[in-house]
C-alpha cells in the first residue's frame, strides 16, 4: 500500500496565483475574526486498521515512542502559573521602537512615539502567541487523522503519543494567553494551510504538510522567542513544548524516508509543490497584518516597507532552518530537476541545507 492510493486536496493552491513578492495578493487574505467559534473542515481520509501489532517492525519509529512515553510532562502542575507577567515591561526590555533602516515617511507610523510602539509590541506578543495556540490546535488535529490513516502499528503508536503532547500544547498556551491583555482569530494563511493539510485524503500529506513545515517552523520559532523573552513562565514552557516538537518532526522524518523512497517522480514532484506551498505560506502569515489592523494602520501602507527589511528577512530565514535540512534528508530538496531546490533558492533559504536533520538530532542516528 502507497501513500498515494487516494487522491484528493486542495494542494496548489497559490502556485501560479501570484508571484512571491505581490503584496496585493497577500494581504487581500485576512481573518478579522467574524467566523464564529467553529469551523468545520470536510475531510475524506481513508481509515486504515492493520492487523499486524508487531511493535518494534521499525526499529526507529520504535525507539522514538519509547522516549516518548518517557518525556510525558504536565502542563497543570509542571510550570509555574503563579508567575506574575507585566507585559509592558516585557516589551520595553525587548523593543526600542521602530526599525531606523525602515523609512515610514507618508504612513500613520511615522507619526508615532513612544506610547504606539508600546502598545504595537504588546499587540505583537499576543498576536504571535494566539498563532502559536491555533497553530498546536491544527496540530492536535493532523496527529488525530495520522492515527486513523497511517499503515504502520510503530507509527499508531507514536502518533497517539503526540496526540496527548498536542492537547498539552493546546492547554498551555490557552492558559498563558489568559495571563495577557488578548488573543487574535487563526491567521488567514495559517488557517488556509491547515484546512488544506486536514482536506487532503492523502495521509503522507499530512504527515509532510504538519510534521515537517509546520511543525519544523514551530520548533524555530519557538526557539527564536525563547531565546529573546526576558519572562520565566514563557521561557521554560517553550523549552517543554521543544522538546515535544523535536519528537514530532523527526516522527515525519522517518516516517517519510520510507514512503518517499517508492514514490514515481510524478507523486514526488506533487509533494515538492505542496512543501512550497506550505512554506510560502507560513512566511506570509508573519507580517502581522492583523496586529496592523487593530492598531488602525492599513497594513499595505506598512507591509511592504517591512517585507524585505533586513531583520524581516533574517527572522524569514531563521524560521526555515529546521525545514530546509529535513526536506533534504527525504529527497525531496533535489528529486526530478531540482524543482524544490530552485524555489527555496527564491526564498533565499538554501544556506541551511547542511544542518542537521531533526531525525539525528532527536534520536543520534542518520
Amino acid at each position: 500500500m502507497t501513500a498515494a492510493d487516494t487522491s484528493g486536496g486542495v494542494a496548489g493552491r497559490i502556485l501560479g496565483e501570484r508571484s512571491l513578492e505581490d503584496m496585493e495578493a497577500l494581504l487581500a487574505r485576512s481573518n478579522r475574526g467574524d467566523e464564529g467559534p467553529l469551523h468545520t473542515v470536510p475531510t475524506s481520509a481513508t481509515a486504515r486498521f492493520t492487523w499486524d501489532y508487531t511493535k518494534g517492525a521499525r526499529p526507529r519509529l520504535a525507539k522514538l515512542y519509547e522516549k516518548a512515553k518517557g518525556a510525558m510532562w504536565n502542563g497543570e502542575t509542571d510550570l509555574p502559573w503563579d508567575t506574575p507577567i507585566d507585559q509592558e515591561k516585557l516589551v520595553l526590555l525587548s523593543q526600542t521602537g521602530a526599525d531606523p533602516v525602515i523609512d515610514f515617511s507618508g504612513t500613520p507610523v511615522a507619526r508615532w512615539g513612544e506610547r504606539e510602539w508600546l502598545a504595537f509590541g504588546i499587540e505583537g506578543q499576543n498576536w504571535m502567541l494566539s498563532q502559536f495556540l491555533h497553530g498546536e490546535q491544527g496540530a492536535l488535529l493532523c496527529t488525530a487523522k495520522i492515527v486513523e490513516t497511517v499503515p504502520w502499528a510503530d507509527a499508531k503508536y507514536f502518533a497517539a503519543t503526540q496526540v496527548m503532547d498536542e492537547a498539552r500544547h493546546v492547554e498551555v498556551f490557552d492558559r498563558y494567553l489568559s495571563k495577557l491583555s488578548g488573543r487574535y482569530p487563526v491567521n488567514a494563511h495559517l488557517g488556509m494551510l491547515l484546512d488544506d493539510i486536514l482536506t487532503d485524503s492523502r495521509w503522507d500529506l499530512t504527515y509532510l504538510g504538519m510534521q515537517i513545515m509546520v511543525e519544523g517552523l514551530a520548533l524555530a520559532a519557538f526557539g527564536f522567542m525563547a531565546q529573546l523573552t526576558p519572562e520565566p513562565l514563557l521561557q521554560q514552557l517553550l523549552h517543554l513544548v521543544m522538546a515535544d516538537e523535536a519528537r514530532h518532526v523527526a516522527f515525519g522524518v522517518l516516517s517519510l524516508q520510507e514512503v518517499y523512497r517508492d514514490m514515481s517522480g510524478a507523486e514526488i514532484r506533487e509533494r515538492q509543490e505542496f512543501a512550497f506551498e506550505a512554506a510560502v505560506r507560513m512566511r506570509d502569515r508573519l507580517l502581522q497584518q492583523e496586529v496592523w489592523e487593530r492598531m488602525g494602520v492599513d497594513p499595505k501602507l506598512v507591509v511592504p516597507l517591512l517585507y524585505r527589511s533586513p531583520e524581516q528577512v533574517q527572522f524569514q530565514r531563521v524560521l526555515f532552518s529546521k525545514i530546509v535540512p529535513n526536506c533534504k534528508k527525504l529527497g525531496l530538496l533535489d528529486a526530478g530537476d531540482g524543482w524544490l531546490r530552485a524555489r527555496f533558492g527564491e526564498l533565499g533559504v538554501l544556506e541551511f541545507e547542511d544542518w542537521e536533520d531533526t531525525g539525528v538530532e532527536v534520536l543520534g542516528i542518520a
